[in-house]
């Protein structure tokens, strides 16, 4: 009790403090929904600092968030929390713009300030709009920085399809991606003969998740193939279903060749494996297009949160890029993944000029996308 009341009295802090800025100083604010957020809010603003010498207030719902402890030069920081004191930011928010990660603006209980406040979104994942989100869930945002043509497509689709106003779409590019090019560690790792290859088990959550289907099944055949894995769940696999993670990890107890990375952003696991095991997750396109690696595709059923995706009849970049980026198999191919894996990792290197060349047609300015971000956002202040 003594915990959630000084929680709640530290949100409530956080908020008055935010309020409390001079109006010409929260000119421009970020919204972070959890720690693992800054990856793609990092590019643009070291761009808007380095390109127009502008700060950021940054606005948090981690309690844990680094960057409340160890601000970066040019950021002002405030922790909001996810409750009550959240929802009462947004609606009585007072700022020219607001980036955010979050979707679904409007929807439920963030909601839109009376203010004009101009919301921009930036994209989290490469991914499609339309299948894994909700139906609305970019509806009520302003303007839109795409990862790709096909965001652009899509949301012209939907906002045609629904009788919406025409958003401001900005065509940017990916963050994260950017940010695994800059550190040059793109194209398959060599590996000496006596050190096994490294498989990254990263898929995404839900009902129809890998792990939740077949949870031991999906690690089994890789660790019996002698392949080293890093099983790296999403952390909503994790807050909804502990019970398949345990089973898992308590069974690989001792077994040197199992490895549970559940670090925010796993960049290390990233960089060190030779392929990537996933399902529908887009992580598996952030690290193949990234690192230049393939993924094997488990073929479970498709994520779906929004039932109409097919009314937009656009396949989802999701399904239209698997086979430009790796191998699909079935669930009911599991027993041979070990062997499937280590086929793969020995011909990694001929899947490269492939998935450079799915990079070059899905992502907008790799390697810069900061700066057209922080270009747009400058242009909306006054």
């Amino acid at each position: 009790m003594f915990n959630s009341l000084r929680k709640i009295y530290r949100e409530w802090k956080g908020l008055q403090a935010f309020k409390q800025l001079p109006k010409e100083q929260r000119r421009l604010v970020f919204y972070s929904e959890g720690c693992g957020y800054w990856t793609y809010f990092e590019a643009v603003f070291k761009a808007l600092l380095d390109e127009y010498a502008l700060p950021v207030v940054y606005v948090t719902s981690a309690e844990d968030d680094p960057l409340l402890l160890a601000p970066r030069e040019g950021l002002q920081t405030f922790y909001v929390g996810d409750g009550s004191m959240r929802t009462l930011f947004f609606s009585t928010l007072d700022v020219q713009v607001l980036l955010m990660t979050m979707p679904d603006l409007q929807s439920f209980h963030i909601k839109r300030s009376p203010h004009p406040v101009h919301y921009a979104y930036l994209h989290h994942s490469i991914v499609s709009t339309h299948m894994v989100y909700r139906q609305a869930a970019f509806d009520h945002f302003d303007s839109i920085l795409c990862v790709g043509p096909h965001h652009v497509d899509e949301t012209r689709a939907r906002e045609q399809l629904a009788g919406l106003p025409p958003k401001i779409l900005i065509e940017h590019g990916y963050g994260r991606l950017d940010a695994i090019l800059h550190e040059g560690h793109s194209g398959p790792l060599l590996r000496t003969p006596d050190l096994p290859g490294q498989v990254l088990v990263a898929p995404t959550w839900g009902e129809n998740g890998l792990l939740e289907l077949h949870g031991l099944d999906a690690i089994s055949p890789l660790i019996e193939a002698g392949l080293r894995v890093i099983l790296r769940p999403h952390p909503r696999t994790r807050k909804l279903r502990p019970d398949v993670l345990d089973r898992i990890v308590e069974h690989y107890r001792d077994e040197p060749l199992f490895c549970l990375d559940e670090d925010g952003d796993a960049r290390k696991s990233l960089l060190e494996s030779d392929i990537m095991v996933s399902d529908w997750s887009g992580a598996a396109l952030e690290f193949s297009l990234g690192l230049e690696r393939p993924t094997l595709f488990v073929d479970v059923a498709r994520k779906i949160l929004n039932p109409a995706y097919e009314s937009l009849d656009r396949e989802p970049l999701e399904a239209r890029i698997r086979e430009q980026i790796g191998v699909i198999i079935s669930p009911q191919e599991l027993a041979g993944l070990g062997g499937k894996a280590a086929e793969l990792i020995k011909n990694a290197r001929q899947w490269q000029v492939d998935i450079c060349t799915a990079r070059d047609r899905w992502i907008f300015n790799s390697g810069k996308s900061g700066s057209v971000a922080a270009a747009h956002l400058f242009s909306l202040l006054d």
